[in-house]
């Protein structure tokens, strides 16, 4: 059995050659419109056989590890496959996480040979020492097409490499959310079981379109038969996208499938309320990167009125773990997560087996020494499966306090806090770096912050530890309710105290802060960085 998601490229430009496999924005037309340039699967394989032809040709080969600084598009998917054609190694950095955090990525990761715009082959020159034993650059700019159209036409196919199994891949860096960014090592064999997951756990046929707000997700398509539609958006700010522009997007391609985080979505929502907009072609729409409101489905839900929400869940090191559908939410759950019991994220797929153990900030070498919790006990969630990475880049101590050796297996520690109820299904509570450690016991995350999340004037709330045994809430008002002056910011923190003493959960919490705008990851713009909450207010009388 090959294992290259490459072959699936082929495949798809043998069963549907004329079908559309990318369409990327280049302009607006008179009446506002999106004008597209698109390329059909035999278009696509043909363009990354040229591709992997003109990288071999600049020494490119296989296992070389090949930083990508190529903007979300038609260059970057017919790059990525070019790339896994050849059995070499991309390696993806998120742009957002700045200068100094990239450069650290870049350093560590020791790329031999940068593909990327002009300005990623001018920022590896003039950072030189953080790109030492690059001995490769090519430039991604105007002529790159051109010099595709001329590879196809001359040098025909391109065989893809027939990788092994535990052949790497990829190099995937996570968002850095709670700790520095570390490179994943992902393995063919690994991209083939997601693929597989994801297609049978969705349904995704040939033929759908599909409009990914998260770049990496764009890479999965041509493996699955869909047209990846390019949003006109910046991927290194996500929560700043134009609305219109994507609601456009889907209205004039019929989009049947997205991915986006919570806040992107909100803000569609948001938009479609406005403008009284409904979106019938969508099936499904993937929310992940941070627990979705219940509130938010419902309010989803009501605007695609044929499709479905569901929310995986996962992280860069196993993805996907489970996935619930809003409707199961909304139905059975969500009443739950308001009473501060977390948030449920659904049965584990098959193959995957997840587990509870007690929580613990040690190496634990052996699944041994591990007992697992009961039904609806929280601990560390800890998972199992095809898809789940071995290790991180050159990072022996970080793969030492996040594996456990099982026979001749290995499970990842998820460094998440949850568990399992009744009926098998995981719950999450939060992140184990950001629970409060109190004399009443942990407090933790999702479960306190759903208490005051329903307060109507508030956006979203963070709980953060203030030392000395205090913990405390953060809270970003709601659009034009952040309180102006002492009498109205009092009244807030009485309302807000009157919910916490409401809920046995809460009842500890009494110090609260105002924020106009929480800072948050650089990959979805929605997980709220606590720990940066906490050292801005730590120790405040």
């Amino acid at each position: 059995m090959p294992y290259n998601v490459a072959h699936f490229l082929a495949e798809q430009a043998s069963r549907q050659p004329e079908g559309a496999a990318v369409r990327a924005p280049a302009g607006r037309d008179a009446d506002g419109s999106i004008r597209y340039l698109s390329r059909s699967f035999a278009e696509l394989e043909a363009d990354a056989s040229a591709a992997a032809h003109l990288l071999q040709g600049k020494g490119i080969r296989r296992g070389s590890r090949v930083l990508l600084m190529v903007k979300p598009g038609l260059d970057l998917i017919c790059i990525v496959f070019a790339l896994f054609k050849i059995g070499a190694v991309p390696i993806v950095i998120d742009p957002g996480m700045g200068l100094r955090g990239f450069l650290r990525c870049v350093r560590h990761s020791r790329p031999e040979a940068v593909v990327g715009i002009p300005a990623a082959i001018w920022l590896a020159r003039l950072f030189r020492p953080s790109f030492r034993g690059v001995k490769t650059k090519v430039k991604v700019g105007r002529g790159f097409a051109r010099q595709l159209a001329a590879g196809a036409a001359q040098r025909g196919s391109f065989p893809v490499a027939e990788s092994t199994a535990d052949e790497l891949a990829a190099i995937l860096f996570t968002s850095g959310s709670t700790g520095p960014a570390k490179g994943v090592l992902y393995e063919h064999g690994m991209f083939m079981a997601q693929v597989e997951a994801i297609r049978a756990q969705y349904d995704i046929q040939p033929g759908e379109v599909d409009l990914p707000m998260l770049p990496v997700f764009a890479l999965f398509n041509p493996a699955l038969g869909m047209c990846t539609v390019v949003p006109e958006m910046n991927p290194s700010r996500p929560a700043s996208v134009d609305p219109e522009k994507i609601v456009r997007a889907i209205r004039q391609n019929q989009i049947t499938n997205s991915f986006g985080s919570p806040a992107l979505w909100a803000k569609i929502a948001r938009y479609c309320e406005a403008e009284a907009i409904t979106l019938p072609s969508i099936r499904r729409i993937l929310m992940a990167g941070a627990p979705v409101p219940p509130a938010l489905m419902a309010q989803m839900s009501s605007i695609i009125p044929n499709g479905e929400i569901h929310t995986p869940y996962g992280a860069t090191e196993a993805l996907p773990v489970s996935s619930i559908s809003a409707s199961e939410v909304l139905e059975h759950t969500a009443a739950q997560t308001r009473q501060g019991e977390g948030t449920c994220v659904g049965q584990p797929l098959p193959g995957v087996e997840v587990r509870v153990i007690a929580a613990s900030d040690t190496v634990i070498e052996s699944i041994e020494q591990t007992q697992p919790l009961g039904a609806n006990e929280v601990g560390e969630l800890i998972v199992k499966g095809p898809a789940v990475t071995r290790g991180y880049d050159q990072l022996p101590a970080a793969d030492a306090k996040s594996k456990i050796h099982d026979a001749s297996s290995h499970w990842h520690r998820m460094g998440d806090l949850g568990k399992i109820d009744g009926q098998g299904r995981i719950w999450f509570c939060g992140r184990m770096a950001e629970r409060v450690m109190t004399a009443a016991g942990p407090l933790y995350t999702d479960c306190c912050e759903a208490i005051f999340n329903q307060h109507p004037r508030v956006y979203r709330s963070a709980l953060i530890d203030l030392g000395g045994d205090r913990p405390g809430v953060v809270i970003e008002p709601e659009a034009g309710n952040f309180p102006k002056g002492r009498e109205e910011e009092t009244q807030f923190v009485t309302e807000l105290g009157q919910l916490a003493e409401s809920n046995p959960t809460t009842k500890s919490i009494a110090c609260f802060f105002f924020e106009k705008s929480f800072p948050v990851d650089v990959r979805h713009n929605a997980k709220i960085h606590r720990l940066t909450l906490a050292k801005k207010y730590r120790d405040h009388p």
